[in-house]
């Protein structure tokens, strides 16, 4: 196949398998059967089929769009894509509005290509693919870990390699720099599905951090980057270390802040991160993209309660 298709194994498949294939002139219905050299093989390409999901009209922060990829500043309460809980009102739903016949098909379907999420109520930055090049060649180096992907974190505590509690943690150690690395597995958790937890037989996850400012000794904020890209990793790991997010309700409810701050920074609405980095290559031109965000409105007025 020419490379700027970038058809997947399973994607010929279906087009075998749907009668779009010939060799030799003959329709070819079996994906296993044998082909010899100077057989002459036509894929009939039909185009874009549109999405199950529906457009709608939701306003996006466009950082960057061309003809094969859109980085988005994603709200805080946002869902990426639909699912059984949140059927509408999602990043896909609104992409599939903005972006509308630009998208040249992922996998045969004209809909947005996502490679990489963020949780609902993360805030931040999300690169999706507009056509299958694009998504390939995006999820290749997601793979290969060589995205660069920058959060911004408020935590209770101040995570200190100085600490002799985190010095013997597993999985916790120190780098040059005053930056923290936790090297953990990570699987679902035993009884809550929902969840996940830091368990020896699951899949490895890599987190750095180091302190960009503290605030007294209840909270800190966080400069966190990712080498994997694990289910809510950066919310686990801190909780491993005894730092969780403030404002988790899933990681971080076993810390509160001193009541002698604000109520609005005591009962902060969700978890205090945000998606603040984001640079990769771009998989069809080369070029070195790299885009930035600053903190979102809340987390910017968190900040500001925690130093006053």
């Amino acid at each position: 196949m020419p490379e700027a298709e970038e058809l997947s194994r399973s994607r010929l498949v279906r087009l075998i398998g749907e009668g779009r294939v010939r060799v030799n002139g003959a329709v070819v219905l079996d994906a296993s059967g044998p082909v010899a050299g100077g057989d002459a093989v036509e894929i009939a390409l039909p185009p874009p089929g549109d999405s199950h999901i529906g457009p709608e009209a939701i306003a996006l922060a466009i950082l960057h769009e061309d003809a094969d990829l859109i980085v988005v500043d994603k709200p805080a309460g946002m869902v990426v894509h639909p699912a059984p809980g949140s059927p509408s009102g999602t990043l896909v739903n609104a992409l599939l509005a903005h972006c509308g016949d630009t998208l040249s098909g992922i996998g045969g379907e004209r809909r947005p290509g996502i490679v990489h999420r963020i949780d609902k109520d993360t805030s931040g930055l999300l690169v999706v693919a507009k056509s299958d090049r694009a998504h390939h060649g995006l999820a290749a180096q997601f793979a290969a870990h060589t995205v660069e992907r920058h959060y911004r974190a408020l935590c209770h505590g101040v995570p200190s390699a100085a600490d002799p509690r985190l010095r013997g943690l597993p999985g916790v150690s120190a780098e040059p720099g005053g930056v923290l690395r936790i090297v953990t597995g990570l699987a679902r958790h035993r009884h809550d599905r929902q969840r996940q937890a830091v368990t020896a037989g699951g899949r490895r996850a890599v987190t750095r951090l180091r302190v960009e400012e503290a605030f007294g000794d209840h909270a800190a904020l966080l400069d966190c980057w990712l080498e994997t890209g694990r289910t809510h990793q950066i919310r686990v790991h801190l909780a491993h270390a005894g730092h969780g997010l403030i404002g988790d309700p899933v990681y971080g409810t076993g810390r509160r802040l001193p009541a002698s701050l604000p109520a609005g920074a005591r009962a902060f609405p969700r978890q205090a991160l945000h998606a603040a980095t984001l640079g990769f290559v771009h998989p069809v031109t080369g070029a070195a993209l790299r885009f930035a965000s600053p903190l979102p409105d809340d987390m910017a007025q968190l900040v500001r309660m925690l130093r006053g």
